[in-house]
């Protein structure tokens, strides 16, 4: 079995086109996508190859997330089958927005604050088996 000590980082500010709510709110399916990136990052550093999102095992949404937030998303393979790869996806607001306070001002978080965790499974290619 390969060596599974693979993870992803990505950093990205939620934009006002991100925002699909009243009061700026990002949908969820943005973070969604922002996983679906993190696992492609994944398998391209696993297996040379981008594989494909099969499926979420469990999705879960903890804290809203708003236009001109930062987010931190962390991904890693925890599980490698024959061609599956078992993937554990975090999304982390790192920088708030506070527009009450002015429309540019916003503040590094002490602690990062988890928004939303998934667990799905990623295919790649047959060619690409482990």
């Amino acid at each position: 079995m390969s060596d599974i000590n693979v993870s992803s980082l990505i950093r990205v500010r939620m934009s006002l086109a991100d925002a699909h709510y009243g009061g700026n709110l990002v949908a969820g399916a943005k973070i969604m996508e922002l996983f679906g990136d993190a696992a492609t990052e994944l398998c391209i550093r696993h297996d040379g190859d981008e594989g494909l999102l099969a499926s979420y095992d469990m999705v879960e949404f903890k804290k809203p997330v708003f236009a001109g937030d930062f987010l931190e998303i962390r991904g890693r393979i925890a599980q490698v089958g024959r061609r599956s790869r078992k993937v554990e996806l975090e999304a982390y607001k790192v920088i708030e927005a506070h527009p009450e306070e002015g429309p540019s001002v916003a503040r590094v978080l002490d602690e990062p604050v988890l928004v939303a965790r998934a667990t799905g499974t990623v295919v790649v290619p047959k060619a690409k088996d482990s």
